[in-house]
C-alpha cells in the first residue's frame, strides 16, 4: 500500500467542490479496448444499468459498474478519456467497467468547466485523484462496517473489497451505505509506481461512436419542434446593416420567417460587462428561419441587403502591412519586461543582428462549423451544443435576456474542433436571441463560408528582434511586437530567452481594427516560437557555434533563477533538447536530408523538435519530425502521442501554406478551394518521445505546435540557403 497521504477535512459539499477543482472530467465509453473490432458487444449494457449517485463525478451500480461524469467540454484534446482515468485509477476499478457520461454545466459542483489553455489535466491532476481515492475509502469503510472490522484491515482492487479473512464485497454491494458515510479526513493517494490505469494507453472513449456516425456533435442534435436558422452578417468588417429586401427569401420552400436580431447582444455589449470583443455583434443581422438547413441557407442567399460603412476606412492586407511597419518604427511601445540596460548593450556591441518576421490573419476552420441550439421559454432556457466556455455563455445569455442565471441550462456536445474559436460564444447568443424572438426551439447553423468570412481570427503580427553581439557573445536582446488587435499575454515576455540574457527587453504595441481577433491554437506562441527559433538559428550562424549548443549554453544562465515570473525550467528544457537531439539523430542526417532544430516552452510544457526536409523539384518537402516532450507524467500515452502529432502537423501546415487576406474589410478566402491547408500527402511522419519523470502533468493540446514552424524553417535554410521571415513559407519559396 502507498504511504503518500493527503489530509482532507471537508464536508460532503466541499468534497464535491474539491473534486471538481480539476476543471475537467470525462465521459468514457465501455469496452474501450475492443472498440475497433467489428461486431463486438459488451457482456453488459452499462449505459442502461441503474446507478446510485455517489458524488458529483461518480455513480456506481449494484452490479459494480461505474459511471464517471465529465464536466469539461471535449474538443478533440482527449480529456474525455484521460481525465476519468485519473478518477478510475484512485477508485481502483476495472477500466472496462467504466462508462462516461457528459455532465451539463453545474457551477455548484464543478470548477473551471471550460476547455482552453491546455490546462484541464494540469488542474485536474490532484483534485480528481483525490475524488477517486476518497470515494474508494468510503466504500472500504462501508464494507468494514458490514463486516464489523477495522477499515485498515481491508483493501480494494478492481472494484472488489477484501478483508483479512479473504471475504469479499463488490463496490455495488456497499455503494448505498458508503454514499451516506462521513467523508474521511485522510485518504491514500497512489505512488506513480502503483498506477495500473494512468500511463497505460486507452482508446478514445468516443471512437466507436465517431467512426460509426453516432450522434455526438452539435450538428447532430435535434429536438421536437425544432426549426433551423441561418444568419446574414456583414460581408466586410466595418460595415453595418442599412436595409434589406427579403421578398425572394420568403418564396423559398421551407422558409418560415425572416427576422432581425442584434439589439439584445448590443445592449449587453453596451453594458460593459463583457471582457470579450464581438465586433460582428455590433450591428443588426438578418435571420432566415426555416424547416430545414437547406431552406435556411437558400433563403439567406436570396436576401438582398444594403450595408453601410462605419467611420473607419475598410482595411486591406496591404494597409495592414504598412500599419505594422509603422508601429515597429514608432517609439511609444508598452514595455512588458526589461532587464539590465538594453541601450548600453547595443551601444557597445561589435555587431547588431536585426530581423523582422510577419504572420497573417488566420481563421480557425474547425471541421464542424459554428452551430448551437436554443430553446427560450418562460420557465427556462435550454442551450445545447459545442462551446468551450459554457459558464460564460450562460452568464451572457441570462444578462442579455434579463433572466435569472438559474433559468439557464447548458448541455455540451462533443466539438468538431475548437482551436480557440469556440471560446467566443457569439453563436450561442445569436441562437438564444432568435429563439427568444420566434418563441420556438431553434438551431443556428453556419456554412463554411459564414465561418471563414465572419469569424474570429488569429491576429496579424510582426516581430522585430534585435540582438547585440560583443566578443562573440550575445549581450542584449530586444523583441518588439506590432499586432493588429493583438493582446500580448503576460507570460510570454517571461518565456525563453528571458533570464538567459542579462540585457533583455520585450515591447508591444497594438492597432485597433474592425476585424475580430482572438485566441488561436497556442495563442501568440504559435508564431512567436517560429520567429525566435529561426532568429536563434541565424544568431548561431553569426557566432559560428552549433545551434543546439547555443540554446543549451544560454539555458545555464536560468537554471538557478530566483525570478518567479519565469515559469519555464532551464534544466527541463535542456533535458528535452538532449532527448530530441538523441532520438532525431541530430547532425547525422543522410545525404540529401536537411535537418532543422527548434525548442519552445508553452502551456507549462517543454518541447524540442528536429525536422527533416528533402528537395523535390527544387522545393523543400518535410518528411519527418522527431518531437521530444516534457509534460510530466503521461496519463494516456496513445492520446498524448496523437495530441503532439496533431499539433506538429497543424503547425507545419499553417506555417507552410495558410494565409487569409482582406480587400476593403472583406476576407478574400471563403472556402478551402482558395484557403490552403496541408494535404494528406504533405504530412510528414511524426515520431514522439516523452521525457520520463514523475512530475505532475502539464498541457499537451497546444505545445507541440509552436516549435514546428521554426524547425521546418531552419531545415529549409539548410536545404536552400534561404532564410524565411514571413508566413506562409510557400509564398517565399515560389519566388526566384
Amino acid at each position: 500500500m502507498s504511504t503518500s497521504k493527503n489530509k482532507i477535512t471537508f464536508s460532503r459539499r466541499s468534497f464535491l467542490r474539491t473534486s471538481a477543482l480539476a476543471g475537467g472530467g470525462i465521459m468514457i465509453g465501455f469496452n474501450l479496448f475492443t472498440a475497433c473490432k467489428p461486431n463486438v458487444k459488451p457482456s453488459v449494457d452499462i449505459e442502461n444499468l441503474n446507478f446510485n449517485d455517489f458524488n458529483a463525478f461518480i455513480q456506481i451500480s449494484n452490479e459494480g459498474y461505474v459511471t464517471i461524469y465529465s464536466p469539461n467540454p471535449e474538443i478533440g484534446q482527449g480529456v474525455k478519456t484521460s481525465m476519468p482515468m485519473l478518477i478510475a485509477e484512485e477508485l481502483d476499478v476495472d477500466w472496462n467497467n467504466v462508462h462516461v457520461a457528459q455532465a451539463p454545466l453545474d457551477t455548484k459542483n464543478y470548477k473551471r468547466q471550460l476547455a482552453g489553455g491546455s490546462q484541464s489535466i494540469r488542474f485536474g491532476w490532484d483534485a480528481l485523484r483525490q475524488t477517486g481515492a476518497t470515494a474508494k475509502q468510503m466504500l472500504v469503510n462501508a464494507a468494514a462496517v458490514k463486516w464489523g472490522v477495522d477499515p485498515v484491515t481491508c483493501k480494494a482492487s478492481n472494484g472488489i473489497i477484501t478483508n483479512a479473512k479473504g471475504e469479499t464485497l463488490g463496490y455495488g454491494d456497499v455503494v448505498k451505505e458508503a454514499a451516506v458515510l462521513d467523508v474521511p479526513e485522510n485518504v491514500t493517494i497512489k505512488k506513480p509506481s502503483e498506477f495500473t490505469i494512468i500511463g497505460k494507453s486507452a482508446t478514445n472513449v468516443d471512437l466507436e461512436k465517431i467512426v460509426t456516425g453516432k450522434p455526438l456533435f452539435g450538428l447532430d442534435y435535434k429536438a421536437p419542434g425544432m426549426v433551423y436558422a441561418t444568419v446574414l452578417r456583414p460581408p466586410a468588417f466595418g460595415q453595418l446593416l442599412d436595409s434589406f429586401d427579403a421578398s425572394e427569401a420568403k418564396k423559398v420552400k421551407g422558409v418560415l420567417d425572416v427576422i432581425i436580431i442584434g439589439d439584445k447582444v448590443r445592449s449587453f455589449l453596451d453594458s460593459g460587462k463583457s471582457n470579450w470583443t464581438f465586433k460582428m455583434s455590433e450591428t443588426d443581422k438578418v435571420v432566415v428561419v426555416a424547416e430545414n438547413t437547406w431552406a435556411a441557407i437558400k433563403g439567406k442567399n436570396a436576401i438582398k441587403a444594403v450595408w453601410k460603412t462605419n467611420n473607419k476606412k475598410l482595411e486591406n492586407t496591404e494597409a495592414h502591412d504598412k500599419i505594422l511597419n509603422d508601429i515597429l518604427d514608432a517609439k511609444d511601445f508598452d514595455v512588458r519586461r526589461e532587464d539590465g540596460n538594453i541601450e548600453k548593450a547595443f551601444a557597445s556591441a561589435d555587431k547588431i543582428v536585426e530581423r523582422t518576421y510577419h504572420s497573417p490573419f488566420l481563421p480557425h476552420n474547425c471541421l464542424e462549423p459554428m452551430n448551437f441550439f436554443a430553446n427560450v421559454t418562460l420557465e427556462k432556457i435550454d442551450l445545447i451544443g459545442p462551446v468551450q466556455t459554457p459558464e460564460f455563455a450562460a452568464m451572457v445569455v441570462a444578462e442579455m435576456l434579463n433572466r435569472d442565471l438559474a433559468d439557464v441550462q447548458v448541455h455540451m456536445t462533443r466539438m468538431g474542433g475548437g482551436f480557440g474559436r469556440r471560446l467566443y460564444g457569439d453563436f450561442v447568443y445569436e441562437a438564444a436571441e432568435i429563439s427568444n424572438a420566434i418563441k420556438k426551439p431553434v438551431k443556428v447553423i453556419s456554412t463554411r463560408e459564414d465561418d471563414m468570412t465572419t469569424g474570429v481570427y488569429r491576429p496579424a503580427i510582426k516581430y522585430r528582434i534585435a540582438a547585440s553581439i560583443r566578443n562573440n557573445k550575445i549581450t542584449g536582446y530586444h523583441l518588439k511586437e506590432a499586432a493588429i488587435d493583438g493582446n500580448m499575454y503576460g507570460l510570454i515576455p517571461h518565456f525563453f530567452p528571458a533570464g538567459c540574457i542579462a540585457n533583455y527587453k520585450v515591447s508591444t504595441k497594438n492597432y485597433q481594427s474592425d476585424i475580430t481577433t482572438g485566441a488561436w491554437r497556442a495563442p501568440y506562441t504559435n508564431f512567436l516560437a517560429f520567429a525566435e527559433q529561426a532568429f536563434f538559428d541565424e544568431l548561431a550562424a553569426e557566432l559560428n557555434v552549433d545551434t543546439v549548443q547555443l540554446r543549451i549554453d544560454l539555458l545555464q544562465n536560468v537554471k538557478d533563477t530566483q525570478d518567479k515570473k519565469i515559469e519555464y525550467s532551464g534544466k527541463r528544457m535542456e533535458d528535452t533538447i538532449k532527448l530530441a537531439v538523441e532520438k532525431g539523430n541530430w547532425g547525422k542526417e543522410k545525404e540529401g536530408v536537411y535537418q532543422g532544430f527548434s525548442a519552445y516552452y508553452s502551456h507549462n510544457t517543454h518541447v524540442a523538435e528536429v525536422a527533416e526536409v528533402v528537395l523535390k523539384n527544387g522545393l523543400p518537402v518535410v518528411t519527418k519530425v522527431v518531437a521530444a516532450v516534457d509534460c510530466g507524467i503521461v496519463v494516456n500515452p496513445t492520446g498524448a502521442i496523437n495530441q503532439v502529432q496533431g499539433g506538429v502537423i497543424d503547425g507545419i501546415g499553417h506555417a507552410m501554406y495558410a494565409d487569409l487576406t482582406f480587400e476593403k474589410g472583406k476576407p478574400s478566402n471563403k472556402n478551402f478551394d482558395t484557403y490552403r491547408l496541408i494535404r494528406m500527402n504533405e504530412t510528414p511522419k511524426v515520431e514522439v518521445h516523452f521525457v520520463k519523470n514523475e512530475l505532475s502533468p502539464t498541457g499537451l493540446g497546444e505545445p507541440g505546435l509552436p516549435p514546428a514552424g521554426g524547425a521546418v524553417a531552419n531545415a529549409i535554410y539548410k536545404a536552400l540557403g534561404k532564410r524565411l521571415y514571413k508566413q506562409p513559407f510557400i509564398n517565399q519559396l515560389k519566388q526566384p
